[in-house]
């Protein structure tokens, strides 16, 4: 049998990757990383946050860097679908050579916005009897919550993960209907910008404890208050933003049927209310969401 398995390797922090990730990793015959390049160019291009963690964890002689066109905007670019297609003949090669297991190491989770999706996709159409599996990883989402000591979620609130290149509108609703939101790619340039999503976060009442993550567990970590963003230079494109409803105390949120802030985007906050409601964005200890900040060290998705 003949497998090509997606390995999350993490958000790039080359300890937040499990036993079972390492296991594949190591046993693979090859290891396929993306790197931010063109077909042809792999060898130039910067190392990536899964070639780093894979790197810290397998043997070099059995890694394999291809092609990902990562930044194309718009869609199915004929760049995109290329490096699809080159990607996909180099795993296919690696098969017809005798490789019995393949893996590709993805940032994050292999089922969570990840490329690993369309390679899936394009060498079963091309190499035929193939079976494809995934290995789960930690996400940014998990990492940044953890190091901003941020509670993602309490009895009925629900969560919604969305990438910003959505657009404003979509944004929008996440914020009218759900307690806790999460924003990947917010430098994306195919977004509403960094001050349109503030802007938006403002006109809901939830932008004094929404928590910005950049690099996490790598050089150049960034975790601060959203609000701190305005007017300032660019972020980095795989940025995460997190944004929690409010919460009235222990156990606020410990509910029924109907305790959720699902509603129409026209209704007024789910929850608790009253003077003594506190942001959801205190962790368990009590500690702010923001002050995860203080932890030293640089790194994000």
């Amino acid at each position: 049998m003949r497998r090509l398995i997606g390995v999350g390797v993490g958000p790039g922090d080359p300890e937040l990757i499990t036993i079972k990730a390492i296991r594949v990793l190591r046993g693979a015959d090859q290891v396929f990383v993306p790197v931010l390049a063109r077909p042809g160019e792999e060898d130039g291009a910067e190392e990536g946050r899964a070639e780093a963690t894979v790197r810290a964890h397998a043997g070099a002689a059995r890694i394999r860097r291809i092609a990902f066109a990562l930044n194309d905007p718009g869609g199915v670019t004929p760049g995109r679908a290329a490096a699809w297609d080159a990607a996909a003949a180099a795993v296919a090669a690696a098969f017809t050579a005798g490789a019995r297991t393949v893996a590709f190491a993805t940032i994050g989770d292999p089922a969570i916005y990840s490329t690993f999706s369309y390679l899936a996709r394009t060498v079963t159409a091309l190499a035929g009897d193939v079976t494809i599996e995934t290995v789960p990883g930690i996400t940014a989402l998990q990492d940044l919550a953890a190091r901003s000591g941020t509670i993602l979620t309490e009895g009925t609130e629900s969560l919604v993960l969305l990438p910003l290149t959505a657009g404003a509108d979509a944004l929008a609703e996440a914020l009218a209907r759900h307690d806790t939101v999460v924003g990947y790619k917010l430098g994306s340039t195919a977004g509403p910008g960094v001050d349109a999503v503030l802007g938006l976060l403002g006109e809901a009442g939830r932008l004094d404890d929404a928590v910005f993550g950049a690099r996490l567990g790598l050089p150049g970590e960034d975790i601060r208050p959203a609000k701190e963003l305005a007017g300032g230079a660019p972020v980095p494109y795989l940025s995460t933003l997190i944004t929690v409803g409010a919460r009235a105390g222990r156990g606020s949120r410990l509910r029924g049927a109907g305790g959720s802030r699902l509603r129409g985007a026209g209704e007024g906050d789910a929850g608790d209310g009253g003077a003594g409601e506190s942001r959801a964005g205190r962790g368990a200890s009590g500690s702010r969401a923001d002050r995860g900040a203080s932890g030293g060290g640089d790194g994000s998705r």
